[in-house]
């Protein structure tokens, strides 16, 4: 029998939730709660003085890439949330930051938890 991985768990939790309209800086996440998010979210990190969460997903083509960057853009768009995104040969960098609050928000972490899954790390 398999011993359960919390963090495993709290990325599926968070992939299985879906974003909400958020306007205004009672939205925004505090420090605390982002950093903790950290924990289940594999390879992320905060950007910009904690106002925004990336990562960079290496891929062995630019195939590969363009796959990954279409699956995320059909999320993004199913979500109403959208990444900033750098798209090179083999790798991209996704930035969430939720404009409308200013900084980080639940649907940051959420699409975050959502790119990872599709790797199969959710």
């Amino acid at each position: 029998m398999s011993t359960p991985n919390p963090a495993a768990s709290g990325l599926a939790n968070l992939a299985a939730q879906r974003c909400a309209p958020l306007r205004g800086a009672e939205h925004l996440l505090p420090a605390a709660q982002a950093l903790s998010a950290l924990q289940v979210l594999p390879g992320w990190s905060l950007v910009e003085d904690g106002q925004a969460l990336s990562k960079t997903f290496r891929f062995s083509d630019y195939y590969r890439t363009l796959a990954f960057v279409n699956a995320l853009a059909y999320i993004a768009h199913s979500e109403d949330h959208h990444p900033d995104l750098s798209v090179h040969y083999d790798r991209c960098v996704v930035r969430f930051s939720t404009h409308d609050v200013g900084g980080l928000s639940q649907n940051d972490l959420i699409c975050a938890a959502k790119a990872e899954s599709l790797l199969g790390a959710g």
